[in-house]
């Protein structure tokens, strides 16, 4: 399992590589919860240790919120720090770190995980309730069983 301030920091080094510019708050919660998917998706583990917490615009790591208000990810992660993980993040990034924010807010919106942790709250509400690691293989299955459906048609 990684640590999930190398993932962070991997992300916001590549972004702004790649980018030309800092990564916002939104979009890195957004690329570590779709990498924790992934994760989930590819062999049912987690990539990090850590919990995400069903916010009003989506998955938010507390703990990793605190580190980029302090700009502590700017330590150079290379690819080889990354190990088994660099296929993980090579998709991530081709599938989601070109959309807004907003775009990854909405995607997120759409989880089982993020809709059972915000059970009972108003939209415009804050929450802290924790999305549960076991909602969140719900929707890694679900994700796997799309893939292989598109697959079998030539469509993926």
């Amino acid at each position: 399992m990684k640590d999930v301030n190398t993932i962070a920091a991997y992300i916001c080094n590549r972004y702004q590589a790649e980018q030309g510019e800092r990564i916002d708050e939104m979009k890195l919660h957004k690329l570590l919860y779709f990498a924790q998917r992934e994760s989930l998706i590819r062999s049912n583990e987690p990539l990090f240790e850590g919990e995400f917490q069903g916010w009003r615009f989506g998955p938010v790591m507390p703990a990793i919120r605190a580190a980029y208000k302090n700009d502590e990810f700017s330590k150079t992660v290379s690819d080889s720090d990354l190990g088994d993980a660099q296929e993980i993040m090579d998709y991530v990034f081709d599938s989601y770190a070109e959309k807004d924010s907003w775009s990854l807010s909405r995607l997120t919106h759409g989880e089982t995980s993020w809709k059972n942790s915000r059970a009972g709250i108003a939209p415009s509400e804050s929450s802290a309730n924790v999305i549960s690691l076991d909602d969140m293989r719900l929707d890694a299955d679900r994700m796997r069983q799309r893939r292989q459906m598109l697959d079998q048609y030539g469509l993926l």
